[in-house]
């Protein structure tokens, strides 16, 4: 097999993360594994295998044919049989496609706001599905939803994984005391409901004055951020909450804390709680998208009510109070992750899955 994955940028988050993992992992599996990055580098870069042949785009605007023959070039070089395209960049794949008749496309859909799928609608996308041999969905709802609304009839769940990528050299200064810091890893857009985080930071300050507030993820400097920043301030927070934008591997990151929380108001299934969890960090968690198919009970982390501030505040409370609990729960979590969710069980199943996909050349054909 000799597949490419394809995505729009680089920089961290889920989609971009699981372009990387994937990358990474067939990289050791496939006779060729490659990475695009059509529009934006980022920090992500430094993640990727030596082994995986990584191309960067350099797409200038929606339609860019000059980039499309770039990457049609590309694909012949290497012989390349498999587009897996990642969320939005389903649209250059199927531009190369038309050019490269041949060449095959897996899109891989990541939305993560499963809640209002509904409401989802995208008439390019739709057209482009025409053209797909295979979707991968992130969660049993996006499944459903591309099952009802896309021409592609093969559809497969496949969850997120997590790889456990190598050290990255890099010196990282935290605030707070040691042993007594709780870790967020969402970006900072309203899904993920920060405010809901700095106003439960706020109460927990009172009675646990040394227990520490700490949020990373792209900060993309609008509205919200400002928001939020002026929100840490008019509480007086400063010394309880600390912002730190992105960071190369934020494994390295997670094994300095103590809690890790998720506070999202819609979700897929989050690589942020697998990484708490291959980390071996208790979690308190809303219940939207996923969540519970991994938090499946308090043996393994708590789990609230979304938009909840007093659950939050009280779960966040009990693991504070109780740090055998954290342990025993971190545990769990890490031996359910490694069970369920690492990418030897997941990648198996997935190159099956392809190796399936034979029967469904047909179409392909047609065109080619």
């Amino acid at each position: 097999m000799r597949i490419v994955q394809i995505i729009d940028s680089l920089e961290p988050g889920g989609a971009e993360r699981m372009a990387v993992n994937y990358a990474n992992v067939l990289s050791e599996k496939i006779e060729f594994s490659g990475l695009i990055s059509t529009r934006k580098e980022g920090l992500l870069l430094n993640q990727i295998n030596k082994k995986v042949s990584y191309f960067f785009l350099n797409k200038n605007k929606k339609v860019d044919f000059i980039a499309v023959l770039r990457l049609r070039r590309y694909l012949k070089k290497n012989r390349v049989s498999l587009i897996q395209a990642h969320s939005s960049s389903f649209f250059t794949a199927v531009l190369v496609k038309i050019s490269y008749p041949k060449i095959r496309i897996i899109w891989h859909d990541h939305y993560g706001i499963s809640q209002d799928l509904n409401l989802r609608k995208n008439l390019v996308l739709k057209f482009s599905s025409f053209f797909f041999s295979g979707v991968i969905s992130v969660n049993s709802s996006l499944k459903k939803w591309s099952e009802s609304y896309l021409w592609c009839s093969n559809v497969k769940y496949f969850p997120n994984f997590v790889s456990d990528l190598p050290s990255v050299d890099e010196k990282f200064s935290l605030k707070g005391v040691k042993g007594k810091r709780i870790v967020c890893v969402a970006n900072l857009r309203p899904q993920k409901n920060h405010n809901l985080l700095i106003e439960t930071a706020n109460v927990i300050r009172n009675q646990f004055p040394e227990w520490t507030f700490h949020l990373f993820g792209k900060d993309f400097l609008d509205s919200y951020s400002e928001q939020l920043k002026q929100k840490v301030k008019d509480l007086k927070l400063q010394e309880n909450v600390f912002f730190y934008g992105t960071v190369n591997n934020i494994g390295d990151v997670l094994k300095r804390f103590d809690i890790g929380v998720l506070p999202s108001l819609s979700e897929g299934l989050p690589l942020a709680v697998l990484e708490y969890g291959l980390h071996s960090l208790p979690v308190v968690a809303t219940n939207v998208g996923e969540i519970s198919k991994v938090i499946i009970s308090d043996k393994y982390g708590l789990v609230v009510e979304s938009d909840n501030l007093n659950q939050l505040v009280h779960s966040i409370q009990t693991l504070i109070e109780n740090k055998n609990t954290r342990i025993e729960m971190g545990m769990q979590l890490s031996k359910f992750t490694e069970l369920h969710y690492s990418q030897e069980s997941i990648i198996k199943e997935y190159l099956f899955w392809l190796d399936s996909l034979s029967i469904f050349v047909v179409r392909d054909n047609f065109f080619a």
